[in-house]
């Protein structure tokens, strides 16, 4: 039997406006529009509009001697709740000064804007990411850093997210961006149900590596994969970083490497992350108590999970609850 899951979001039928430039990256591009202009009656009536603003007046000649037309100029940026920056040109080109003022009007009427690897230089060139952290793709970190130091440049984050302002790095953290996105705006069970349809994992953290420069020794006595899913199916259980190594039968230091090479977090903060996504899943399908998603997730007490749950989403769970819970229809 389909299941129709029913999420509302900030705004009904928010608007997701995708700049289009001359020189348009056309796989940057496609990850955003497949993931908010494509329609998903799964996920109900309140799902997002799309549109494609042009940059650039003149042809939009992308990648692979495609050419776009778009829905209409910048004055869409005005219209939008979130833009997204599909890349751009080079990280030495300079966007156009319409284009950026655009982009800081629409920051100060509250809009949130996303970009994808290279479009961080052009958020740099707004002057929107100063003082916040931010990341682009691994090989143009440095000539971001350097050029903007007042940036807290983060090389190794798939995406970084400031709340109205947010980052990624190159090409497929891209679509992990537009799906977390997804995910704040209609919960885990709609982000999870985009990504099946787009066959990629449907959560992956934004302080997870963007690459491994080498390949990862194997664990002595245990896989670590396996390792990992014994512990994600056992999130009640305490799991210390020394029951993590002696499960592994390794060191407590060689765990510790193991794990951030894997994952590109330290031991402790993966399993956080992991206890919250759980928790934020149960939350929405099921009416469980807090105490008892508490005790399910490995939170202990319901003082302790509704401070970390708060902390790391930034909603007590009642509250993601609330908005967030769906039901088959």
């Amino acid at each position: 039997m389909a299941i129709t899951v029913r999420i509302m979001p900030n705004n009904v039928n928010p608007l997701v406006v995708i700049a289009a430039y001359d020189g348009l990256c056309t796989f940057e591009f496609g990850c955003a529009f497949e993931v908010f202009g494509l329609s998903r009656p799964e996920i109900g009536p309140d799902w997002y509009r799309c549109a494609t603003a042009a940059v650039d007046a003149g042809p939009i000649r992308g990648a692979g001697g495609l050419t776009l037309v778009p829905d209409g100029g910048l004055e869409l940026l005005g219209e939008a709740d979130s833009i997204v920056i599909p890349g751009w040109r080079g990280p030495g080109a300079r966007a156009p000064e319409a284009f950026l003022e655009a982009l800081r009007q629409a920051h100060r009427n509250g809009r949130r804007i996303v970009s994808i690897c290279g479009g961080a230089f052009v958020l740099a060139q707004a002057g929107l990411l100063s003082g916040k952290r931010a990341t682009t793709h691994w090989h143009h970190v440095a000539k971001l850093a350097a050029e903007y130091p007042d940036i807290t440049v983060e090389p190794r984050a798939l995406y970084v997210d400031e709340g109205d302002v947010m980052t990624s790095a190159g090409s497929a953290a891209g679509l992990d961006l537009c799906i977390h996105v997804v995910r704040k705006d209609f919960g885990a069970k709609a982000a999870n149900s985009v990504a099946r349809r787009l066959v990629v994992a449907a959560h992956r953290e934004g302080g997870q590596a963007q690459f491994i420069e080498r390949s990862i020794p194997p664990v002595s006595g245990a896989n670590l994969s396996a390792l990992l899913d014994t512990i994600r199916g056992r999130l009640s259980e305490t799991w210390s970083i020394e029951r993590m190594a002696s499960e592994a039968r390794v060191s407590v230091r060689s765990i510790q490497r193991h794990v951030r090479d894997a994952t590109g977090m330290a031991p402790g903060e993966w399993l956080q992350g992991e206890r919250v996504a759980q928790a934020r899943e149960l939350l929405e399908e099921t009416t469980l108590s807090v105490a008892s998603i508490a005790r399910h997730t490995g939170f202990g007490s319901a003082t302790n999970f509704r401070n970390q749950f708060r902390a790391i989403v930034g909603l007590p769970p009642a509250a993601y609850r609330s908005r967030f819970h769906g039901g088959a229809v």
